[in-house]
């Protein structure tokens, strides 16, 4: 195993399978045929043909495709098509920075192949010359990757918060650090992939925050979502994401960022070039 393992893990993407979601003549997503059948019950909403798939013409502005879509979700929710069901809307549109055009329930996300946002932070500090950083264990309660290994901080990009916003809520939910010290946060830039996992197309745009903790700070979670904290250092980090398959797939590429930015993926490498290009698609 290497590190270039991790990277494949999130480029195993065939859209040649699948039908693209057009909104008002933009493609905002792209749906599996199983799935595609499962939106042809609910033709007043969906338009399903051979080799595409239409949100209808009549629903017009955010409010009336926001409602029209959730009644429709609620009746897979009710009859066990969509799993993990969160409460938690996001923002569907044509790019991060445009209005969005309706929002979803975060479980069915996938299922149309939309993108996704999220806010992660690695938690790091220099402690005797050498660099460590904090890694969480998901609780085993997690619908997406329960038990594996993870940022310090990390969530979903729900309607209505700005990224920073957002992280400072995290970071009191999901380790208790104050907003004094989570404030300190550096945007770092984002990683994004699409990749076919059990809940469908991930294709995800993750914003990337380092935070240097003080060397006397310990995480302690809030929301149940966190089992426990680590402090590794950073090349036990390393060779953990390089031999094994602990890391949540999305959060070892954070990592990988990290290492990059930091200086520990060298640009000698063999795989460098292709370690820093397979980050983004």
């Amino acid at each position: 195993m290497s590190l270039m393992d991790r990277i494949r893990d999130c480029q195993n993407n065939n859209q040649m399978s699948l039908l693209p979601f057009f909104v008002d003549g933009n493609v905002i997503g792209h749906i599996s045929q199983g799935f595609s059948r499962i939106l042809a019950y609910f033709s007043d909403i969906f338009i399903v043909q051979a080799e595409q798939v239409l949100l209808a013409r009549d629903l017009i502005g955010y409010v009336h495709r926001s409602s029209a879509i959730a009644e429709a979700l609620q009746v897979m929710r009710n009859d066990g098509v969509i799993p993990g069901w969160r409460d938690e809307l996001y923002p569907v549109g044509t790019a991060f920075n445009k209005p969005p055009l309706f929002e979803i329930e975060r479980a069915a996300v996938p299922l149309f192949g939309v993108p996704g946002y999220g806010v992660h932070l690695n938690g790091w500090l220099k402690k005797n010359g050498c660099t460590y950083m904090w890694i969480a264990q998901r609780s085993m309660n997690k619908a997406t990757g329960p038990g594996k290994l993870d940022q310090m901080v990390g969530g979903g990009q729900p309607v209505g918060m700005s990224l920073r916003g957002n992280l400072l809520k995290e970071c009191y939910e999901e380790a208790n650090i104050p907003d004094a010290i989570a404030a300190r946060a550096k945007s770092v830039g984002t990683v994004s992939y699409r990749t076919f996992r059990e809940e469908g197309l991930r294709n995800d745009i993750l914003f990337n925050f380092d935070l240097e903790v003080p060397i006397d700070f310990e995480p302690r979670n809030n929301d149940g979502e966190v089992a426990s904290f680590v402090l590794w250092e950073i090349q036990d980090v390393m060779q953990r994401l390089s031999e094994t398959e602990d890391f949540k797939f999305n959060s070892a590429l954070v990592i990988i960022d990290f290492l990059v930015r930091h200086g520990f993926i060298d640009a000698d490498d063999p795989d460098y070039f292709e370690v820093v290009t397979g980050l983004h698609i």
